[in-house]
């Protein structure tokens, strides 16, 4: 295991840290805990180090949820802006030694604990000490949109495919060769960046500055703003020839659509109106005219209302505004 473990949660995409779990915990309900405690509670057999990287917004959320639950040394990284998950992990590798076996989970998943998740997260440490980087596969349910695939032989990463429509996941579900693709990872940090420097070695260089130039874990802004904003999957895990993939059962939802967070609130008694309306982040009250399955979001600076059934274009929206360099994604 090289000189030790540790759990790097990747805290800074969505703010669902205060979002109580409402899970069943070894058969008992739990409804003390957020996501991001059951994140780290869930991997501390694991680890024996903890690594949080998150935005300048959620630090004091991360911060006294380690404290709830009386967790006090860890490695706090605080991105000054976000610059995507490939940066995010790479803060997390330059802040461990290169022997050092990472498991990234990102702290807004929902995922039942039990030997199903053990015999995963087993597996792929040994096959991240064999230095390989490692993804976990959940085997598909239902024909998915949302998600993105991994076309796989034993543990064999064959290829990564984007979000499909709906036909290709038909076929996808069929054809038994493809796995959700969970955007959690195990691998040495020095192999890591290894493969990130090969494939991309300005995100290697400028985040590597970024890190050494953090003032008590802060990333600075210009340094920040230099890396450039790319996904891990498009960087490192497309492109590496180190890839595996161990198939999973686990239950699990990554949270990562205003669909799978509507459906996740409405099964804790989160109110909806009689046309199936919802509001999350207000307490103001709100009327729904002439809609359905609609979801309003509020957040202090900007609101948000579409239909459930269209949350994954979401993302066209994110882009704009990426596009825009607005002030909304800082």
């Amino acid at each position: 295991m090289g000189t030790g473990r540790e759990s790097a949660e990747n805290h800074a995409k969505k703010d669902l840290s205060n979002v109580p779990s409402g899970r069943e915990i070894n058969g008992n309900e739990d409804t003390s805990r957020n996501l991001f405690e059951l994140a780290v509670q869930r991997n501390a057999c694991f680890a024996d180090g903890l690594i949080v990287v998150g935005n300048r917004e959620n630090r004091q959320l991360s911060e006294n949820s380690l404290q709830k639950i009386g967790i006090s040394e860890y490695k706090d990284i605080v991105e000054a802006t976000p610059r995507n998950t490939a940066p995010a992990i790479a803060f997390a590798a330059f802040s461990a030694n290169p022997d050092d076996i990472l498991l990234v989970t990102p702290a807004d998943h929902i995922i039942k604990e039990g030997k199903d998740y053990e015999k995963a997260v087993k597996r792929a440490i040994e096959l991240a000490g064999q230095d390989h980087i490692v993804t976990f596969g959940l085997k598909p349910l239902h024909p998915e949109t949302g998600f993105g695939y991994i076309e796989f032989d034993e543990e064999e990463v064959i290829s990564f495919r984007e979000k499909p429509d709906l036909e290709t996941a038909k076929r996808f579900l069929e054809e038994g060769r493809f796995l959700w693709n969970s955007g959690m990872f195990c691998f040495k940090a020095g192999v890591f960046l290894e493969e990130l420097q090969k494939f991309e070695p300005e995100v290697f260089a400028k985040s590597q500055l970024a890190v050494q130039e953090a003032k008590d874990g802060r990333l600075e802004i210009k340094a920040s703003l230099d890396i450039p904003s790319i996904s891990v999957d498009y960087a490192v895990m497309e492109r590496s020839d180190k890839m595996k993939v161990v198939a999973s059962e686990f239950e699990w939802s990554d949270m990562g659509s205003f669909e799978a967070i509507y459906d996740y609130l409405f099964a804790q008694g989160h109110p909806v109106d009689e046309m199936g309306n919802m509001v999350i982040g207000s307490n103001n009250y709100t009327a729904f005219v002439g809609l359905r399955n609609s979801i309003l979001v509020c957040t202090p600076d900007a609101n948000l209302v579409l239909q459930k059934a269209d949350s994954q274009e979401v993302k066209k929206i994110y882009e704009q505004l990426e596009k825009q360099k607005s002030l909304l994604l800082n």
